[in-house]
């Protein structure tokens, strides 16, 4: 299975995962310019922007943690753009799900507040 393929399986898993709890998909992959919000999910009056982090059992990092600051930073410009885009009035929260792949079995963790835009 090829890195693209991989990363597809594990969306494909973290999106099953959020609908069987309720929440609405309202765009997968969305860009704006070079940055890219991988999920944006809606539940209630919230929006959720969830970055999904996909990883063979074997791994020496949790997934989380490869979401460091720049790449936070990166999904708050998206998310801002994305609500400004849509013209959009909900709450925001910044969400990591990570799947974690062995064989045919996947492992989802969900992360939720896992990170919030710095004030200045």
């Amino acid at each position: 299975m090829n890195t693209l393929d991989f990363g597809k399986r594990g969306e494909e898993a973290a999106k099953s995962y959020l609908l069987e709890r309720g929440f609405t998909i309202r765009d997968t992959n969305w860009r704006w310019g070079h940055k890219e919000l991988d999920i944006v999910a809606q539940k209630n009056s919230t929006l959720h922007v969830i970055e999904v982090k996909t990883r063979r059992a074997n791994f020496l990092v949790e997934p989380q943690a490869s979401v460091d600051r720049r790449k936070q930073q990166h999904t708050i410009a998206a998310a801002n753009a994305y609500v400004q885009r849509f013209n959009l009035t909900y709450d925001v929260q910044f969400d990591i799900i990570t799947v974690v792949i062995s064989g045919e079995n996947s492992e989802v963790e969900y992360v939720p507040e896992a990170f919030y835009p710095l004030t200045r």
